[in-house]
């Protein structure tokens, strides 16, 4: 007998080799870097992600009634390389395992994420807070004021609470020296 046939009864026996999708599932590996997904609420808006971006697949915009920033992700363009989710310093961005992004022709330029991030309001004064960078890098005020605190409110009211505190210090410790 011929040596193929031998190989050719093996594989019959056997059965395929080869994975049922797109008829079935299909094993993906839990560290698969797929389809990055925005967490809105973590967002600082500060634009790193797109920034860089290594496809130019991420855009950040502000909104015509600027009341926040869209975040646009065109799934088109994405290599998967992960740089957003490394370099988010809110670790708002994730790479899912989720790679089934497949698409007819006509929807190619409709393939993208679009999630809006709203602009926190000031606690004290109710003014929209741009960037909420400089919320990150708070350390915090003299007295009690919490850092939770500090990122509900604008930088404009956090110098003013954060003048109040110190001036109650200071009349707090005069008048501990009178006392004395």
């Amino acid at each position: 007998m011929l040596p193929f046939l031998k190989i050719l009864v093996r594989n019959i026996i056997k059965g395929p080799a080869t994975e049922a999708f797109p008829f079935g599932e299909t094993y993906t590996p839990k560290r698969l870097r797929g389809r990055a997904e925005l967490d809105p609420s973590r967002c600082l808006t500060c634009g790193i992600c797109s920034h860089v971006c290594a496809g130019g697949a991420i855009a950040m915009t502000e909104s015509a009634d600027g009341r926040g920033m869209e975040f646009r992700l065109w799934h088109n363009t994405c290599t998967f390389c992960g740089l957003c989710e490394h370099y988010c310093p809110a670790n708002a961005i994730t790479m899912t395992n989720d790679w089934h992004l497949s698409h007819e022709q006509s929807e190619k330029y409709t393939c993208c994420e679009v999630q809006f991030v709203e602009y926190p309001v000031c606690e004290k004064c109710g003014e929209r807070m741009l960037p909420r960078l400089h919320q990150r890098l708070s350390k915090g005020l003299v007295g009690s004021v919490s850092t939770a605190e500090i990122m509900r409110i604008c930088p404009d009211c956090r110098r003013l609470t954060s003048a109040m505190h110190q001036i109650k210090s200071k009349v707090s410790l005069t008048a501990g020296r009178s006392n004395s």
